[in-house]
């Protein structure tokens, strides 16, 4: 069971309450995880691995620890997370076990970007590869993030439709990753901070089995974050679990709304 977390914010002096939840599972094909996923307020992040071995696994857990102690020191920012990135790229290409030259880890997720006095506080969202963030708003489910992947550029192009993308050769070819290449810094996207926003952060693992409509059903059926979580996951195993699996819900809510998830809470 997938636990939700809370943690109150104030925005444009208005109080806000952020709760959320993550879970990881192997999937029904797979022998091994190589995702990993972090969510430690002010930071969402989720690592889908790639490369032989053990070399996916040890990407994407890399790359979270960098970016744990990006959270523990205190300061969570652009230039923060790339010299965390920075340095998860030097940890994977010296492990002994990454000897692999596709090895690597595509990162995607948002962070709260906390103004002083809260007026010019907003969501940061950032992503390398072909895991994605989603916003439910006002009803209507929005990916954020652009794949970096050979069928989004065919797509972009006009070569290639999103229905064609889903069964294409190429669809797990992404264009970049954390490690497999001299670093580039994520694409980012600015995002301001409403009451009733919905955040699923999550690899392919899920995409794959659930399409956008599913995600919102599931969405709409689970006011809590981690009730919403568990039945995605289930979902997606249901439907084939053909890879890894990961996800982060993260929400906002005003803390006058009656409707707030707070069973199985924590600060």
């Amino acid at each position: 069971m997938a636990e939700t977390k809370t943690h109150r914010i104030t925005v444009a002096q208005r109080p806000l309450l952020l709760s959320w939840s993550g879970i990881t599972d192997q999937g029904r094909r797979r022998e091994t995880n190589q995702d990993a996923f972090l969510a430690d307020y002010p930071l969402f992040i989720v690592a889908d691995g790639m490369g032989g071995h053990a070399g996916g696994e040890i990407a994407s857990q890399s790359t979270v620890a960098r970016l744990q102690a990006v959270v523990s020191s205190g300061k969570v920012d652009g230039p923060s997370i790339e010299n965390a990135l920075e340095l998860a790229v030097g940890d994977i290409a010296d492990h002994p076990e990454t000897t692999d030259e596709g090895t690597g880890t595509t990162l995607t997720g948002v962070y709260f970007d906390a103004d002083a006095d809260g007026d010019e506080s907003h969501w940061i969202a950032l992503n390398i590869g072909d895991s994605r963030v989603y916003l439910l708003r006002d009803d209507r489910l929005v990916q954020i993030t652009t794949d970096h992947s050979v069928v989004q550029e065919l797509i972009t192009a006009g070569k290639l439709s999103p229905e064609e993308a889903e069964g294409h050769p190429y669809s797990n070819v992404i264009t970049r990753a954390v490690g497999a290449s001299e670093l580039t810094a994520p694409d980012y996207v600015s995002i301001d901070v409403r009451a009733g926003d919905r955040f699923v952060i999550c690899s392919d693992g899920l995409t794959k089995e659930l399409t956008d409509y599913g995600i919102q059903h599931f969405l709409r059926e689970h006011e809590d974050p981690g009730a919403a979580a568990d039945a995605m996951l289930a979902a997606a195993l249901e439907n084939g679990g053909r890879d890894n699996v990961t996800l982060i819900i993260v929400q906002v809510t005003a803390e006058d709304d009656s409707s707030s998830p707070i069973e199985n809470t924590a600060e």
